[in-house]
């Protein structure tokens, strides 16, 4: 663990050593109660403590307010209105891309010669625009996003949505060879370093793996009565590891099971009323989030993605127990030997039964 810390710092300093940056968010970075504002909100957190001088520039849309809390670790937050609807969808570049263009941001950031931070593949429309041509730009990966919704499309149930993903991944694809023009990426998982030097080979990749809010280990000793399964359910990918776990694994096991996260769809609602060892919490706010990682005695946490870093990995080796993933959870991480792998429906019940039989005695990274 000490290797990696240290290469965190390292490369954390390249950050450090700019005395004034922009930072271009995908999204109102407050609350940051979803992975990929979580790292961006933690990041801007830290640099500001660390001395840097933000000016910050969101893209607000209907559900999430702007945020006075931003305004203590930033010099200035800019909103702009992303562009949704028909138009965006049009467009040759990426929905994601191409509803957050706004003429206001790249004059604002003609306003002076400060390096650049993208946030996201989300944020890169203006990477390659020619008046930013002898400006510093950094590329904050955290996802391949063209595997990313390749597998959202593998996942989704629903026709539109399936190919509406196909053609996603399709644009963004292309869409990546953009990052050409980047000076600097920092990248949240080896797995996704390596991928990124095997094509962009005359850029600067550094490893730097998510910000967040855990700071120190806060695990209780002893034994939970539940495994739980947590995410945002309304991610078709989340939905789909769900509905796993509900027909394959816990259809036959009498260990209680709780699924928690955010807008579960009616599908998911309807397999866990049909099982009486499984309950789902819905919405959840953050403190009851906290509350049922710290109290299950297993946190299962698999994914069918192996791509970014999955933040609420770390706020569960953080605060929850025993943690039982599969080798596409980890992605990369190092963090394996913090974990119980398995993966496949075998070995994932076998995990399980064993690990009940335990009581949980000791602190991981003490």
């Amino acid at each position: 663990m000490s290797s990696t810390y240290e290469r965190y710092q390292n490369n954390l300093e390249i950050l450090m050593s700019e005395k004034h940056l922009h930072i271009i968010s995908f999204d109102v970075p407050y609350p940051p109660n979803y992975g990929g504002v979580i790292d961006v909100f933690y990041k801007i957190k830290i640099l500001c403590e660390k001395g840097v001088k933000i000016t910050l520039h969101c893209f607000e849309y209907p559900g999430r307010d702007r945020a006075n809390e931003l305004e203590k670790f930033c010099e200035k937050v800019h909103y702009y209105q992303r562009k949704l609807g028909f138009f965006s969808a049009l467009s040759l570049k990426p929905y994601i891309v191409a509803s957050r263009k706004s003429e206001e941001l790249i004059m604002n950031l003609l306003k002076d010669d400060y390096p650049v931070l993208f946030e996201g593949l989300h944020s890169c429309y203006y990477i390659d625009d020619p008046r930013l041509r002898n400006r510093k730009k950094i590329y904050r990966e955290s996802n391949i996003e063209h595997l990313y919704y390749y597998n959202l499309f593998k996942a989704d149930k629903n026709l539109i949505n399936k190919i509406y993903f196909l053609f996603a991944s399709f644009k963004l694809r292309l869409f990546q060879n953009i990052l050409k023009h980047a000076s600097l990426m920092l990248v949240v998982s080896q797995k996704d370093t390596n991928y990124l030097k095997k094509y962009f080979k005359n850029i600067t990749i550094k490893y730097l793996p998510s910000f967040h809010a855990n700071n120190k280990i806060k695990i209780k000793t002893g034994k939970g009565l539940y495994a739980l399964y947590h995410g945002n359910i309304e991610v078709p990918e989340n939905a789909y590891a769900a509905k796993f776990l509900i027909d394959k694994i816990f259809n036959d096991l009498d260990i209680p099971l709780i699924i928690a996260g955010m807008n579960p769809p009616v599908y998911i609602q309807k397999l866990v009323s049909a099982n009486s060892n499984i309950q789902l919490v819905s919405n959840p706010n953050d403190e009851k989030m906290f509350d049922l990682i710290k109290n299950a005695h297993i946190n299962v946490l698999l994914t069918f993605q192996a791509t970014g870093l999955k933040l609420k990995l770390l706020n569960t080796l953080y605060n929850g127990r025993f943690c039982l993933v599969n080798n596409k959870m980890l992605n990369g991480t190092s963090l394996n030997k913090l974990c119980i792998e398995a993966n496949n429906i075998k070995e994932i019940k076998d995990r399980l039964k064993q690990i009940f039989q335990k009581e949980f005695n000791n602190i991981r990274l003490s």
